[in-house]
């Protein structure tokens, strides 16, 4: 059963621009419900996707891998191809990985990458991580900081994550990691210096390892992880459509 609030949605708009919204490890779509419901009042036609094994419950997610979540994103792309003639990808943290690897692989427009986890902060801690065998039926509680003025419907995740999927997290990064330069497409990079999950310069070393002829990156100085629900959510935002904007 699906947690409520944690459904993909589908936000109708023009049949020119699609934006694909992909949600991050442990989260769920409600974290890009906002960025989602700004990019349909500029016009767009947006489709968030729910990951394969998120939003049910951390057990379901236990039996998944980054491969089944990966499809996740390509069924959206699929079904968003059939409702648009052009077809953009914004995700965030692991969903900014998947979103960047489906640039490598199918016609997308433009893609933005949300605090994307090359680096991560955790990093000297890994060698606390059991090998995968012994990660099985093992959790890790996974707290989210509180923010401001949100909406509570933004608020749906996993408040533990399955040590099994750490590994898979840190497998799915590598891949990204070493196929950087097949990313092509244009590229705008989001990436705050206040970000205690992910490490600041993970921003710069896409942006010199992809071989997007346009690319961009914007630095936040206040923002958490979650940008697209942080106190500079607005600038992101603003950023994003202005990026968008160039393919019209």
């Amino acid at each position: 059963m699906i947690l409520r609030g944690a459904e993909p949605f589908f936000l109708p708009g023009d049949k020119e621009q699609g934006i694909l919204l992909v949600h991050g490890f442990t989260g769920t779509p409600a974290e890009m419900i906002l960025l989602g419901e700004y990019l349909q009042q500029k016009g767009y036609t947006v489709l968030a996707v729910r990951l394969c094994g998120h939003g049910t419950t951390p057990e379901d997610m236990a039996k998944t891998d980054w491969h089944n979540w990966y499809d996740s994103v390509c069924d959206g792309y699929d079904l968003l191809r059939g409702a648009c003639r052009k077809v953009s990808v914004i995700g965030l943290s692991m969903g900014a990985l998947l979103a960047m690897r489906l640039s490598m692989e199918s016609d997308v427009e433009r893609v933005i990458s949300l605090s994307a986890p090359i680096f991560i902060s955790s990093e000297k801690n890994l060698h606390l991580l059991p090998p995968l065998e012994s990660s099985k039926g093992r959790y890790m509680t996974k707290r989210r900081r509180k923010m401001p003025d949100l909406p509570e419907r933004c608020n749906v995740f996993y408040h533990k994550m399955p040590l099994v999927c750490v590994h898979e997290l840190l497998d799915c990064i590598a891949a990204v990691k070493a196929e950087l330069a097949k990313v092509e497409k244009p590229l705008l990079i989001v990436q705050s210096r206040n970000d205690h999950t992910v490490k600041a310069d993970s921003g710069e070393y896409i942006f010199t390892h992809v071989e997007s002829k346009e690319k961009e990156i914007l630095h936040l100085n206040h923002s958490g992880h979650i940008v697209t629900l942080d106190t500079e959510r607005q600038m992101v935002f603003d950023k994003i459509n202005e990026f968008l904007a160039k393919s019209q």
